[in-house]
């Protein structure tokens, strides 16, 4: 597919994120991703299971369409916005890549040795991926929301927890990026 345009400037999207904040306080919905996990789960039978999945789904359908237009927004930037030629990596952080053996993109938005499909034909990678996905999950649960939630939502509304999570996603991301990746790798 031919891309037709460039990633947006960071100041677009960032206004077009307060917008749709503004949007959802105004009809008094909070939004966050990690929630739709456990929508989705309610509706595949886990309220069965465990009393977390018993809520009203039904209250949450909007939030599914968040979902789909995530999913939807991201195959469009992939596909037709995907042009990185407004995007520079710090000299810096290319050399630090090069030294864990992960090349510089190189005219792509990210490097295939974390991003692309051979990822999956790893067994390291793969679990690499299961135990990142667990922690992330335990994670989100655990601070009661995911990095969209409580940084983009919580903050918004200027929630002391929420800026206590983003400090430890902000702590966790450091560390794992500084010390636990170039054991990885």
């Amino acid at each position: 597919m031919e891309i037709l345009f460039h990633t947006w400037h960071w100041a677009i999207a960032g206004f077009l994120i307060a917008v749709i904040m503004l949007v959802l306080n105004y009809f008094g919905k909070v939004f966050g991703m990690s929630s739709n996990l456990r929508s989705l789960c309610t509706l595949a039978g886990g309220d069965k299971c465990a009393e977390f999945f018993r809520f009203d789904v039904k209250s949450q359908y909007w939030n599914l369409l968040v979902l789909v237009g995530a999913m939807f927004g991201g195959f469009v930037a992939v596909h037709y916005m995907s042009d990185p030629s407004n995007v520079t990596l710090n000299p810096q952080t290319i050399v630090q890549l090069q030294a864990m053996g992960v090349e510089a993109p190189n005219g792509k938005l990210l490097p295939d040795a974390l991003f692309g499909n051979q990822v999956f034909t790893s067994a390291k990678m793969i679990v690499i991926l299961l135990i990142g996905g667990l922690l992330i999950g335990f994670g989100s649960r655990y601070a009661g929301g995911c990095t969209s939630g409580h940084a983009i939502a919580g903050m918004s509304n200027l929630q002391r927890q929420s800026l206590k999570a983003v400090v430890g996603f902000f702590i966790g991301g450091l560390i794992m990026s500084h010390f636990i990746l170039p054991l990885i790798f």
